[in-house]
């Protein structure tokens, strides 16, 4: 990726100055729906030589790299960009036009100065054709004012890897529901029998006793291993097993009411108080079962990991772009070692105490998947014996309307050139 930027720099430097009216003056723009672009030569520039060497070495990368004009028309194509399907026929017989979603990149590079990166999907073809989509990292950068230049990689074999992942991990689940669910059946048929309200405990014999006690045990451990399946079928929906439902306005009153209701029972149990402090009437822009979900799973993480007679608080916090969410709790912190782990699917700080309150280790990391796929984050502030506090951050406001593009996962945006 390093060299490819590199070359997108070169290249484009050189091609862009190679780009000439019959004047011979420098253009910076082109007409609508031209894309033509003189060659390098093989003739040698300077003293160096080098005046073809920059699109030669272009033009042998593997990654496709594109570069727009102010009015996003393409002013440099290699031939792996075309070889992608990057460039679509224009409104003139024999002109090129760059695909919809690398104008929407380089129409926000433009206006934000921050780079921007995308994994997306796109059909081969016009109709898709028979075969699989084309899996691509694209990566845009600002070159200046007005030209973007975005590289494309080709991901396809990774994305199909991770859907042959996400497949078995989802048929397994479902098979294991009807298992499980029969084991939590014949479990409580279990405890029925072993039951016997009306006898002291003394009068009970010896195997009745140690029959309840294991009935007990496979009714917890079954009921445990249904919430992992559970989880797991969640988390693969989330990691793209299932398109992602269209974002809509949700209010924050009702997440924040329904998460109190769901951890009732469970902070009841050790007397830990859930308490709320924040504004009234504020909405995100998202799922709000995900929302509801996210930041229950955050409180029961709170509240598993706390003492007796202790608070979770619930703060909430917003500005014109951005909406924090803090779950602070009185517990046992977390270690510095483990802080930059917790979210990693399956991974416990402290593996005893997670056998004792029967996490599965999925709640965190479907936390981090919600957030992500909002277009937000997930961080936690932490020290041993101190408690734990976890930030969900989510956007104010609506996402931008795609212009008949694929649905794309922003993962990283940083500052253009860093």
């Amino acid at each position: 990726m390093v060299s490819a930027a590199l070359a997108v720099g070169v290249g484009a430097g050189l091609a862009l100055a190679r780009i000439r009216r019959p004047g011979g003056e420098a253009r910076t723009g082109a007409p609508e729906g031209s894309a033509a672009i003189e060659p390098d030569d093989d003739r040698p520039g300077g003293k160096h030589g080098l005046k073809g060497l920059g699109r030669k070495s272009l033009d042998s990368l593997r990654v496709g790299v594109v570069v727009l004009d102010a009015d996003d028309h393409p002013v440099l194509v290699n031939p792996a960009a075309r070889a992608m399907g990057l460039l679509r026929s224009g409104g003139a017989p024999g002109t090129i036009a760059a695909h919809p979603i690398l104008r929407t990149l380089a129409g926000q590079v433009r206006r934000t100065g921050v780079r921007r990166e995308v994994e997306l999907d796109l059909p081969r073809g016009r109709a898709g054709g028979g075969h699989a989509p084309l899996g691509l990292h694209l990566r845009a950068v600002a070159l200046n004012a007005t030209h973007v230049a975005v590289e494309a990689a080709d991901v396809t074999e990774s994305h199909r890897l991770a859907r042959v992942r996400r497949d078995f991990v989802a048929n397994v689940s479902h098979e294991l529901k009807t298992p499980i669910g029969a084991l939590q059946l014949l479990a409580e048929a279990l405890l029925d029998a072993t039951q016997l309200p009306d006898a002291a405990p003394e009068a009970q014999s010896e195997d009745l006793l140690a029959a309840r006690r294991f009935a007990e045990r496979i009714h917890h451990e079954s009921a445990r291993m249904g919430r992992l399946v559970n989880e797991l079928l969640e988390l693969t929906r989330l990691q793209g097993a299932e398109p992602l439902p269209n974002p809509e306005p949700v209010s924050l009153d009702w997440v924040i009411a329904e998460v109190i209701d769901r951890t009732r029972t469970t902070a009841s149990a050790k007397s830990i108080d859930v308490a709320y402090e924040g504004p009234k009437g504020v909405m995100a822009y998202g799922n709000d079962s995900q929302f509801a979900t996210a930041v229950t799973n955050l409180v029961e993480n709170a509240i598993a990991y706390s003492g007796e007679n202790t608070t979770v608080s619930l703060t909430l916090r917003n500005s014109d772009d951005w909406i924090e969410i803090d779950v602070a709790d009185q517990g046992i912190g977390i270690a510095p070692q483990d802080v930059e782990r917790v979210f990693e699917r399956f991974y416990r700080a402290d593996q005893a105490r997670s056998r004792s309150t029967g996490g599965t280790g999925l709640g965190l990391a479907i936390v981090k998947h919600i957030a992500t796929n909002h277009g937000g984050r997930v961080d936690v502030t932490s020290s041993l014996g101190d408690g734990s506090t976890f930030t969900l951050r989510l956007p104010a406001r609506p996402p931008e309307s795609p212009s008949s593009s694929p649905t794309a996962i922003e993962i990283e945006s940083g500052v253009a050139g860093r």
